[in-house]
């Protein structure tokens, strides 16, 4: 499949003062700072205009990117040191809390794994119109419920407390997710899933499910707390 690069304009001032004149038409490499995170992104230089990947902003300031019908999402943590506080449509950083503890980040790290493998079983069941599989799937259940109960215990500190309710609320987003699905199998509605191979890209469930994981799966590892909607 062709991949299709999606590009944002940045604002001029801070590649001018980076050594980049406007009037040029090139690309390179240069040091992005986005919110207080910096890293490398290939700058391109069009038109008078700064370029850089969607992919790569995203990368470099520690978000996340998500898609929804034609639109794209992207999900960036505040700037770090700003004042905490929601902020619609994007997470924040608690900076005053202290790092979360590695035993909790470990066990969190599994659950999010057992819950990332139910969810694409789910997924591959209902695409390809596989009869469910109740034991195995209540299997996924079981193991992703006790690694909970393991990071429940390992929580030690503020951070882990706040990491925990967000890594729960995904535990119930997949749970409930299962049992949608389980009672559309009960209508006999699922034809709708594997005729249409576009149904997961329109199942707002399965999509917030998605996001979430896609922003655990970041934030968990860095060992600093950020809220998501998508947890939420």
């Amino acid at each position: 499949m062709r991949r299709v690069m999606r590009f944002v304009v940045l604002p001029a001032f801070p590649l001018i003062a980076a050594g980049i004149a406007p009037s040029q038409s090139k690309y390179e490499q240069r040091t992005l700072e986005v919110n207080g995170h910096s890293g490398h992104a290939m700058v391109y230089q069009i038109d008078g205009k700064s370029y850089v990947s969607l992919e790569a902003l995203t990368s470099i300031a520690n978000g996340s990117m998500s898609f929804h019908g034609d639109s794209i999402i992207l999900h960036l943590p505040a700037a770090r040191g700003a004042a905490s506080g929601p902020v619609s449509g994007q997470a924040h950083e608690h900076t005053s809390s202290p790092a979360m503890t590695d035993n909790f980040m470990k066990a969190s790290l599994q659950a999010l794994a057992t819950l990332k493998e139910w969810t694409h079983t789910l997924a591959d069941q209902i695409t390809r119109g596989v009869p469910e599989s109740g034991r195995h799937l209540a299997d996924f259940h079981k193991r992703a419920a006790d690694e909970l109960r393991v990071a429940t215990v390992d929580a030690k500190n503020e951070s882990d407390e706040h990491a925990l309710r967000l890594v729960t609320n995904h535990f119930h987003q997949v749970d409930n997710w299962n049992n949608k699905l389980a009672e559309e199998r009960r209508r006999m509605d699922m034809a709708k899933y594997s005729m249409n191979p576009n149904a997961l890209n329109n199942d707002p469930s399965y999509q917030k499910i998605t996001s979430c994981a896609d922003f655990l799966a970041k934030m968990l590892p860095s060992g600093q707390f950020h809220d998501s909607h998508y947890c939420n």
